[in-house]
């Protein structure tokens, strides 16, 4: 199982390296560009949205076709994307190429999910899930750094660069090291209705829509993190783009390290209660940070210190929402992943613009709208699961 999941933690990767390293070079974009804050975190808005719609064609694609022609596509697509980004003229078609490597980014959120599907479902699933979390985790934690050395030698554009080979690398892991796990006999032919009969079951079923946005408004909460922390440690905090790699580390460490639990903490008191204690504790450690910071006491360790409490719950929340939500649709699996990714990234998207207007570089809004994303996804909690298994007991 290890192998395996550092071949899919690796080709998941590539998705969110595309927003970890470049996120220490947003303000010098911003300043290369002659762009003002809106439009630069709009790059990040537009990533979002494509590479959540794009899952619903590379979704049922790999349920027609098996899972590793869809990663070919993807892959080549977010090559393309990648070398537009580093040619970008204008803020204008950085965003264009931002939309294209969403577009093919998505093939490495939904196919390595219908994968895992393929092979384990329940807490093997969970497990199997957070050992991929274990290997992306190097992302968030190491690819801002990264960021911070390539902008030395080689401006913001190198990242973009340092990307496209990567890209190129995954698409080799993916020829020689990645079998294919859809059977001959569980190819679904697609069709659009077909889809849209899917579609409308998935939609109807209250408890996958549900999980779907109490994980997706958990994920959201991290989209408005990611749009805004560059901006507030280093214009409110003064950080270096090292220093706020460094402090960013922190902050995905909660995350990251808690998803190992998931499995394990599932086995021993049921999924659902872990998910219904999760969100509890999210929305106390938001609660408590924004309440610290309207008091005059959101100086950056408090913020940084409160986020790893606030993310380590959230990383109970993330995976085991992502297996559960899949459990009951196992002969649909690429269709129900790419439609869950899909609400998934439009919802953190939307998060992001719909709180955009309040940013105004300091930690103040970030804070607030994160807290939101905490209370929309406890309420879900407290509606969507059995009231009898979410008892909020410590586990």
């Amino acid at each position: 199982m290890f192998r395996f999941a550092v071949i899919l933690g690796l080709l998941s990767a590539v998705g969110p390296l595309a927003i970890d390293m470049y996120l220490p070079a947003l303000p010098l974009i911003e300043a290369g560009l002659g762009a003002d804050v809106t439009a630069v975190q709009a790059s990040l808005t537009v990533y979002f949205i494509a590479f959540g719609v794009a899952q619903l064609f590379f979704g049922p694609y790999s349920d027609q076709v098996g899972r590793k022609k869809p990663l070919y596509i993807g892959l080549a697509i977010f090559a393309i994307g990648s070398i537009g980004c580093a040619l970008a003229p204008t803020i204008g078609w950085l965003l264009a190429g931002r939309f294209v490597q969403g577009i093919g980014g998505a093939v490495v959120m939904v196919v390595p999910r219908a994968i895992i599907r393929d092979q384990y479902t329940g807490t093997q699933a969970t497990r199997l899930m957070a050992l991929i979390m274990m290997v992306i985790s190097v992302s968030p934690m190491l690819a801002p750094l990264a960021g911070s050395v390539l902008m030395e030698v080689a401006s913001w554009r190198g990242i973009f660069w340092a990307l496209a080979v990567l890209t190129l690398a995954s698409l080799a892991l993916t020829l020689f090291a990645l079998p294919e796990t859809l059977a001959h006999d569980n190819k679904v032919p697609v069709n659009v209705t077909s889809l849209m009969r899917g579609c409308g079951i998935l939609l109807r079923d209250k408890k996958f829509m549900g999980l779907t946005f109490i994980g997706g408004f958990g994920m959201a909460s991290f989209f408005v993190f990611l749009a805004n922390a560059a901006f507030v440690y280093t214009s409110e905090f003064g950080l270096s783009p090292v220093q706020f790699s460094l402090a960013f580390a922190v902050n995905a460490l909660g995350f990251f390290s808690s998803s190992q639990l998931a499995a394990n903490l599932g086995e021993k008191f049921g999924m659902e209660k872990v998910v219904a204690t999760a969100t509890f504790g999210f929305l106390v450690f938001t609660g408590l940070l924004l309440g610290l910071v309207l008091a005059g006491f959101g100086t950056l360790p408090v913020i940084v210190g409160v986020l790893f409490l606030a993310n380590a719950c959230l990383g109970l929340v993330v995976p085991s929402t992502m297996v559960m939500a899949l459990d009951d649709h196992g002969d649909m699996a690429g269709l129900a992943s790419s439609l869950g990714g899909t609400l998934q990234m439009v919802a953190g998207g939307l998060m992001v613009v719909l709180a955009s207007p309040f940013f105004d570089n300091t930690a103040l809004p970030m804070v607030a709208a994160i807290t939101v994303c905490a209370v929309v996804a406890f309420v879900l909690t407290r509606l969507v699961l059995n009231k009898s298994d979410i008892a909020v007991t410590p586990v």
